[in-house]
């Protein structure tokens, strides 16, 4: 067993492939690695690996995608021409800060919890973020981030030794315990290839409307804090 050390192993978690031996283990490491669980279906696999089960689990999921479609375009709501405008709006407003903003077809999770919106008395974007802290298998959910705040300050209620929440800054011991300046932001290129997965590094001193200049968003930024000595496995554009 992965968590106690005691006992023989005797469940696998179909998320993390993690080994426990029984109910309460599988419970500390879900708690402990914010894992819920659930196969991951969209996971990378190398050809050599690919079996036939795979392919099944393939097929099913094209199935479900194409049920949770189906339901979508039947949604009268959803399809108003209200929510239309309202994405036309976003994407305009974004393709004039020189933003690529793509939305997902409705059903998609991150179409249904994108809050992002735009301020036109303010002429600013006040936009949804998720920030994932690698390291520690860690996320949160901003709502309502202004784009003229720099990602320094968008950062200090979570790894700040001093202004980050006492529960946070336990979990997130690893970042707070380093150096400030090991600290990298990284946001995933989208349109690439799954086995070619490259990051753009931000700037934590620039303005998150500064960093997002230039690249494609899919309904929302999603950043990667990470260290610079455990950033291996992430490869950034140019390097």
């Amino acid at each position: 067993c992965e968590t106690c050390s005691k006992e023989e192993a005797k469940y696998r978690c179909p998320r993390c492939m993690k080994y426990s031996c029984s109910l309460l283990c599988v419970k500390k490491h879900k708690l402990a690695l914010s894992c819920n669980g659930v196969r991951d279906k969209t996971a990378f696999i190398s050809v050599n690996e690919f079996t036939d089960l795979n392919l099944l689990s393939d097929y099913r999921f094209l199935e479900d995608v194409g049920r949770t479609a189906d339901a979508a375009a039947r949604h009268c709501i959803v399809h108003s021409p209200a929510t239309k405008r309202l994405l036309y709006f976003l994407r305009n407003k974004a393709r004039g800060c020189n933003i690529e903003l793509k939305t997902l077809p409705v059903g998609f999770t991150k179409r249904r919890e994108n809050s992002t919106t735009f301020n036109t008395v303010e002429n600013k974007f006040y936009w949804h973020l998720k920030l994932i802290f690698p390291h520690c298998h860690a996320e949160y959910t901003l709502k309502g981030v202004p784009d003229d705040k720099t990602l320094a300050d968008i950062l200090k209620p979570y790894i700040d030794p001093v202004e980050s929440d006492p529960v946070v800054c336990q979990r997130l011991k690893i970042y707070t315990a380093s150096p400030q300046s090991d600290v990298r932001i990284l946001m995933k290129i989208e349109n690439r290839n799954r086995n070619s997965v490259r990051y753009n590094e931000l700037d934590a001193s620039r303005s998150l409307l500064d960093n997002l200049k230039g690249k494609v968003i899919i309904e929302y930024p999603t950043l990667f804090v990470v260290l610079k000595t455990l950033k291996n496995d992430m490869v950034v554009l140019g390097q």
